[in-house]
């Protein structure tokens, strides 16, 4: 290697994860390995002590061990039993000795009547006990243990040990295994590690850790201020709601911290991947909801994504009723002007009373509905909405009576709802009751007051109605009794009147008497 160069090192997250596992787990290994190592030679010498304490104490028990030492024939009668000892447990040396060190055996028979190299006063003590000590044949463990006579006087000493080059050769033979054990375990933990890399580089795309972070924050950043709700639905998350944006919990009107699915909307409560600008009408907001599912997620999984359409859906409502207004005058201009070259031409005829007669006969009527219903209702934006539905009803052959209950203060502060509210409340209700008013005998009839601090909106037509369950379906998203209509995008307007007597408290019901009444009452206060 180059001076100065250092040694590569993986650029994606799973490189770096696995090139730190692979560095600890070689750690482990290889310390594990030389644990084991110490371990077995620690093993080794305590069971070396404990086999030549085991044997010099045998040794020194052994009556006829006191009883040659006693009559002086100690060297004749047991040199040969120490070496058939210790031939047969394998040890380095037995040696019995006299209380001044004196050889009685040894190994090495040239060593015999010698002098004891080594600790023997403890044992003099009458103790027995083990050492390491470097003899005639090199350094070793051997155990002392005193030989007692009747009179439990200390007459000699018997000492055993084994070299620790045998001891060492002994632990040397155990390396294979423990390197093979080792080798094992290493390769076994590599395989699995590199099938955790190639699962980490799925899942991260081998991307690096600083990439990850900022796209984290750059995600993070993008969900937390986009101007739409955004909300995934994963079924693999414990609660069922993996994220949340700010945008989605104000629409929704959600808690912080975490969301469960019973905190969302009914509609949403529901797996519907695929769904496209779907409305949905909540207590307060209209909102264009899509949904698709997420790729390669679990089964279950969704994005929803929620837009506020809420204002639009007004200002679309408002400019709806200005459109109806301006059709009908639009086609009373056409009237108009059909109906003035009759009556010039009558005049050119010398019929000038039939031309007056013919000229003032539907404008009188006209004029009427116009004059009451500016001197009873106080709201200009109502009274423009009723000659439109007027105008339009007579367009579409429908009768379109205002009944004369219908009165509004002329007070505009004083009234309920807002002039937006009753054009929403209003306009949709006799919309819905010209499309659903019997073809054979088409009328409706309008009631709008607002007396004893309560304000009543009730449209009433020929129609068939609507039973409780189909009403409660017609007040939530979308739903509608016309044939097409939820491909076509309608029935939104019974929602929007539901959301509006909803949120000031009133009440919305549908019953049939002499027709399919439908009524929406507001009081003074909210319950």
């Amino acid at each position: 290697m180059r001076p100065g160069r250092r040694l590569p090192w993986p650029r994606s997250l799973a490189g770096q994860a696995i090139a730190l596992q692979v560095l600890v787990i070689a750690v482990v290994v290889m310390a594990g390995s030389a644990l084991a190592l110490f371990d077995a030679r620690r093993d080794g010498d305590a069971a070396a002590r404990d086999q030549v304490l085991g044997i010099a104490t045998a040794l020194a028990d052994s009556p006829s061990t006191a009883q040659a030492i006693e009559e002086g024939h100690a060297t004749e009668t047991l040199q040969p039993v120490t070496e058939l000892v210790r031939r047969s447990t394998d040890i380095a040396f037995i040696t019995i000795m006299a209380p001044d060190r004196t050889r009685y055996t040894h190994t090495d028979p040239a060593q015999i009547g010698g002098e004891y190299l080594g600790t023997i006063e403890p044992a003099l003590r009458g103790e027995s006990f083990t050492e390491v000590y470097t003899g005639t044949l090199g350094p070793s463990i051997r155990a002392i243990v005193p030989v007692y006579d009747s009179d439990s006087r200390v007459i000699g000493l018997v000492a055993a040990g084994i070299l620790q080059q045998s001891l060492a050769e002994r632990w040397r033979a155990q390396w294979p295994v423990i390197a093979a054990v080792g080798v094992g375990a290493l390769a076994i933990s590599l395989a699995g590690v590199w099938g955790i890399r190639r699962r980490l580089l799925r899942q991260t795309h081998g991307l690096a850790p600083d990439e990850l972070r900022v796209m984290y924050d750059h995600h993070d950043a993008i969900l937390h201020s986009v101007s739409e709700g955004l909300i995934v639905l994963d079924a693999a998350d414990p609660s069922g709601v993996a994220l949340v944006n700010d945008e989605a919990r104000r629409l929704l009107s959600l808690p912080d911290g975490r969301v469960v699915p019973a905190d969302l909307p009914e509609f949403l409560r529901t797996y519907n991947p695929g769904a496209r600008d779907e409305i949905h009408v909540t207590d307060d907001r209209v909102l264009v909801v899509n949904r698709s599912p997420v790729q390669n997620g679990a089964t279950g999984s969704e994005v929803v994504t929620i837009r506020d359409r809420t204002e639009l859906q007004g200002a679309l409502g408002e400019l709806n009723s200005l459109k109806v207004l301006t059709d009908s005058l639009r086609a009373q201009a056409h009237e108009a002007a059909n109906k003035l070259h009759t009556v010039v031409t009558m005049v050119e005829m010398g019929r000038a009373d039939d031309a007056v007669r013919f000229a003032t006969a539907e404008l009188d009527l006209s004029q009427r509905l116009v004059d009451r219903l500016s001197a009873a209702v106080g709201e200009p934006a109502v009274v423009a909405l009723l000659l439109g539905k007027a105008a339009q009803a007579g367009e579409r052959g429908i009768e379109l009576t205002v009944t004369e209950d219908t009165e509004l203060p002329s007070d505009t502060d004083a009234l309920l709802l807002s002039g937006q509210e009753m054009v929403t409340v209003a306009g949709n209700l006799i919309d819905n009751a010209m499309d659903a008013c019997d073809p054979e005998n088409p009328w409706v009839e309008v009631t709008i007051n607002q007396r004893d601090g309560r304000l009543l909106v009730q449209v009433a037509d020929s129609g068939n109605g609507m039973d409780e369950r189909t009403f409660e379906k017609a007040m939530q998203r979308g739903y509608s009794t016309k044939a097409g209509a939820d491909a076509g995008g309608h029935g939104l307007g019974l929602a929007l009147v539901a959301q509006v007597v909803k949120r000031h408290g009133g009440t919305l019901s549908a019953d049939v008497t002499y027709g399919s009444v439908v009524t929406a009452t507001v009081p003074e206060e909210m319950p």
